[in-house]
């Protein structure tokens, strides 16, 4: 089975959505004036056809987080929680008031995310799975805006040339990416964009790298 192949080119061109030119630096001075402890993140805003990519996507989300240097609460039982109170669907988590959510919660800032794609694309001889994600972080105490940008990664498939051998590997690959959700790896390489120097998120305080960006 031919190897997937990581499209670069992809997350260079979103990546510098967040900004006017990749040139350019992201402008911090919301984030430096109010740095957060901890990070609460909501279940996705879901707009990809996949249904399983609202959750499958979150579970993915915190590790980067966390080893950033942040506190991020545990997504299960806050999930859990909001549910418990009325807010059944990821749409009424994100309606959700930030006093209170700092009050009841303590979060310093919430992480709201929409998840614009998530899944496989088959074709004849080759499949294309994606994974993009737009995130804002807002900081609970004043709602301002302390970060925004968007995260993704994209593998391949390509053809050998040969189109008996190319056929098989498609149909074997479509039935492994169905029963095995390939998207939630290609997730993790998207993440991977949040520790991206002058784009991504800043360094929270349980890190060693702390205030050095």
């Amino acid at each position: 089975m031919k190897r997937r192949s990581f499209n670069l080119g992809l997350v260079a061109s979103v990546l510098c959505l967040t900004v006017p030119g990749c040139a350019t630096p992201y402008d911090y001075t919301n984030y430096r004036a109010h740095p957060p402890r901890s990070i609460l993140v909501l279940p996705p805003l879901n707009e990809s056809t996949a249904i399983e990519g609202t959750y499958s996507y979150l579970s993915t989300v915190t590790e980067p987080l966390a080893e950033m240097g942040y506190y991020v609460f545990p997504v299960a039982v806050l999930d859990h929680f909001f549910k418990e109170n009325g807010m059944p669907t990821a749409g009424e988590m994100h309606q959700a008031p930030l006093h209170k959510i700092r009050e009841i919660v303590g979060a310093d800032a919430v992480l709201y995310i929409t998840l614009k794609q998530y899944g496989t694309k088959y074709q004849v001889l080759n499949s294309v799975t994606a994974v993009v994600a737009q995130g804002k972080l807002v900081d609970t105490q004043t709602g301002t805006v302390l970060w925004e940008g968007t995260v993704a990664a994209q593998e391949s498939s390509g053809g050998s040339g040969n189109i008996i051998a190319d056929l098989v590997t498609a149909a074997v690959e479509q039935i492994i990416n169905k029963t095995a959700d390939y998207a939630h790896k290609v997730a993790r390489k998207a993440n991977a964009q949040f520790r991206v120097k002058d784009h991504g998120l800043l360094y929270g305080p349980y890190s060693p790298k702390y205030g050095t960006q």
